[in-house]
């Protein structure tokens, strides 16, 4: 039932059963390898007016509802996780523009240098101190929503993978 989608385009505007449907589904980014082993896993949804999706991410610019949403529950098929919030902070996509950070490219770290350099500029752009940081081998999920106070702008949650 589930395929493997060849770009990020795919799932935007499909089912997981493939039919379309305008708001799509919830997808991994396609570069992501299967089973989470990646370093970071992208994971994309809409920012539905209805509420569905991934709209509930908006909440995340609100430091009080972080006090209360500190962890994320993510489960898949065959494993129950928890990931800690590290940073939460709007971004600009597609374009070249000093106010653009590529976070979408980012799914392995080569080094530890590299691993840093990403965690250094979610922090840096986070809307607030979260007090949480990561190491490299922390396995991290990023998630990623439209964001409508600019053209191309998204809202991203960067956490990382805790012990139950």
């Amino acid at each position: 039932m589930y395929k493997r989608q060849e770009d990020n385009e795919y799932y935007l505007h499909r089912t997981i059963k493939q039919t379309y449907n305008f708001a799509g589904s919830i997808f991994i980014d396609s570069t992501n390898a299967s089973g989470f082993s990646d370093c970071n896993t992208i994971i994309y949804g809409h920012n539905m007016k209805d509420s569905s999706m991934f709209s509930g991410l908006m909440k995340y610019t609100d430091k009080s509802f972080w006090e209360s949403h500190k962890t994320i529950r993510f489960d898949t098929l065959t494993e129950k996780c928890n990931y800690e919030v590290i940073a939460v902070f709007k971004t600009v996509v597609y374009t070249d523009s000093p106010e653009s950070f590529k976070y979408y490219q980012f799914i392995n770290a080569d080094t530890r240098d590299e691993f840093n350099a990403y965690i250094t500029k979610c922090k840096e752009l986070a809307l607030y101190d979260t007090g949480v940081t990561a190491e490299y081998g922390d396995k991290l999920i990023t998630l990623s929503t439209c964001e409508y106070s600019r053209n191309n702008g998204r809202m991203v949650v960067v956490a990382k993978k805790i012990a139950e």
